[in-house]
């Protein structure tokens, strides 16, 4: 059952799954009904939602009526929940979109979403990104809410404070001795091969400016996993900035070092969600600031 409209539910579905076919799937609805759907929207508001490539996307007004739509969807779930008994729990199958950093996700994210789902039944739908940049998935709808390094409200949000994610520089003792025995100077940093997330993750070279004030371009490897950072600074490939959580087992196996035991970086992280009053969300938060709580400082 569905109480939100269905021109509603065809929008957000084809936006969640990418494409009409394969939001018509989910709606058990054939193509064409689900395009009609979604043609009568647009014509009723007057204005195209949704960009038509692969994946779908939506447009600068599809992205206004998607950041309003969200709450109503977890509304609608409680509502059928309570009212519904035998039926409402079908509601928990749709997978809520929140957005979350990969560090966090390697380290405290998946004990909170795991509870939740064991108390409560929920499913997620997780959208991941730098801390950096998961606030401009909760600005354009793509989520109802984001753990962020943004600690001023959205318009239209709540934040609350999660705690600070501490980072610390690593290498392997081989790759240690031969480019850092002297201290991370400048002249050995320009030259070190340096491990970075994406081309997105600043944290490196945040760290390089709090160590000197140069201009350095040292080499740099690309690599996409919190977890693979270790064990690629562990096969002396380079060095790198990697959470605590992460950093301490390694340290403790002899697998690296901390290049700088008495500097680090902290990185505050938030919880920013839709400004609803909804049950979900409140499981949501407590959650979380319980599972951060264990692990961030």
């Amino acid at each position: 059952m569905d109480l939100v409209h269905p021109q509603l539910s065809a929008f957000t579905a084809v936006l969640e799954e990418g494409s009409f076919e394969a939001a018509a799937r989910r709606l058990s609805i054939s193509p064409s009904a689900l395009s009609q759907r979604i043609k009568a929207l647009e014509d009723r508001l007057g204005q195209v939602l949704v960009v038509r490539q692969a994946p779908c996307r939506p447009t600068a007004a599809g992205e206004v009526l998607l950041l309003r739509v969200r709450p109503m969807q977890a509304l609608q779930a409680e509502a059928l929940a309570e009212l519904l008994p035998d039926h409402g729990g079908d509601a928990t199958r749709t997978p809520i979109p929140l957005a979350v950093n990969d560090d966090s996700l390697d380290t405290w994210f998946v004990a909170a979403i795991a509870e939740l789902h064991q108390r409560h039944g929920y499913l997620f739908d997780l959208r991941m990104d730098d801390q950096d940049h998961t606030l401009e998935l909760l600005r354009n709808g793509s989520v109802l809410g984001a753990v962020t390094a943004e600690r001023n409200p959205l318009k239209g949000c709540n934040v609350h404070p999660l705690g600070a994610m501490r980072y610390h520089a690593i290498a392997s003792p081989a790759f240690a001795r031969r480019h850092f025995s002297k201290g991370m100077q400048a002249d050995a940093l320009a030259s070190a091969p340096m491990i970075v997330f994406n081309r997105k993750d600043e944290l490196q070279w945040r760290f390089l400016r709090r160590l000197t004030r140069a201009r350095l371009q040292p080499p740099v490897h690309y690599l996409p996993s919190s977890t693979g950072f270790v064990d690629a600074a562990a096969r002396g490939l380079g060095w790198c900035l990697a959470p605590e959580a992460l950093v301490t087992p390694a340290v403790q196996a002899g697998q690296v070092v901390v290049l700088e035991p008495r500097r680090w970086l902290d990185v505050p992280l938030f919880w920013q969600h839709a400004a609803v009053r909804s049950s979900t969300l409140q499981h949501i938060t407590q959650a979380l600031r319980t599972a951060a709580g264990n692990t961030l400082r």
